[in-house]
């Protein structure tokens, strides 16, 4: 048994693994996870494909005790932290340098991004995929435009960082290389564009920095790392049973106060 990665593409931290471990050509066995569907919907989710070489992790599979993804199980050893795969994976595989650099200053750069994008970015951009798609499909009400614009203008403020503080006049945020922390970034920013809040319109620092991750990463693993989340608007189609609407209803309203 070899490096196994537990993954569900609905997830941002998920979609970082996965096109860290394909960009790089290590290789491992995708288990698809659809914790979505397994715990959320109970039912099957957007007619999309799985992706090349994905197999299921059968609804038995015992991944973690949080129940969440990403999981790495490499013979004995496991891990349940996106971060921490991601070191992992860049330290046992011997991955280009400019990854997660060893010159000690641009190291630190890249931990400083990754330990502010958890409280800033990571809070806010999927709020908007919940408070669009996920909280209407469940409780049948139109989504809140108050809410949303609440969650947007702390993205505003958060994004207006990202340019200065971190992006600054660089190509990529520590230098003229990809590293983790655009990774880490890319994946976060992609979930409001699904929910369909163009984050990127009028911000053209912002947009060539997303065009040259993309193109730095490869269109293709790009593109299919993000079929799942950019066909959400496909889970309207869904038939929900109502015993499962009227159990998570009440939760997800609590969101809206």
């Amino acid at each position: 048994m070899g490096l196994e990665l537990y993954l569900d593409l609905f997830s941002p931290p998920c979609r970082a693994v996965y096109i860290f471990a394909k960009k790089n050509n290590i290789p491992f066995d995708f288990k698809a996870v659809e914790l979505f569907k397994d715990s959320i919907l109970g039912t099957k989710g957007p007619d999309t494909k799985s992706p090349e070489g994905a197999t299921q992790a059968g609804p038995g599979t015992k991944i973690t005790l949080t129940k969440k993804v990403p999981v790495l199980k490499d013979e004995a050893f496991s891990l349940a932290d996106s971060t921490a795969i991601l070191l992992y994976l860049s330290r046992k595989y011997k991955t280009p340098d400019h990854w997660y650099p060893s010159d000690i200053q641009k190291r630190a750069k890249v931990d400083e991004y990754l330990s502010w994008h958890q409280g800033n970015i990571r809070v806010q951009a999927p709020q908007t995929v919940w408070i669009k798609v996920l909280i209407p499909l469940f409780t049948g009400q139109p989504f809140s435009s108050d809410k949303l614009q609440r969650v947007m203008g702390e993205m505003a403020v958060s994004l207006r960082q990202f340019e200065e503080q971190f992006l600054q006049d660089q190509p990529f945020l520590v230098g003229r290389e990809i590293s983790l922390a655009d990774l880490v970034a890319v994946v976060e920013l992609m979930q409001p564009v699904a929910a369909g809040c163009d984050i990127f319109e009028g911000r053209p620092r912002l947009t060539q920095w997303r065009k040259r991750v993309e193109e730095a990463i490869g269109k293709e693993v790009f593109l299919q790392a993000h079929e799942l989340i950019l066909n959400i608007h496909k889970l309207s189609t869904i038939q929900i049973d109502p015993r499962l609407k009227e159990q998570v209803a009440p939760t997800l309203l609590k969101m809206l106060q």
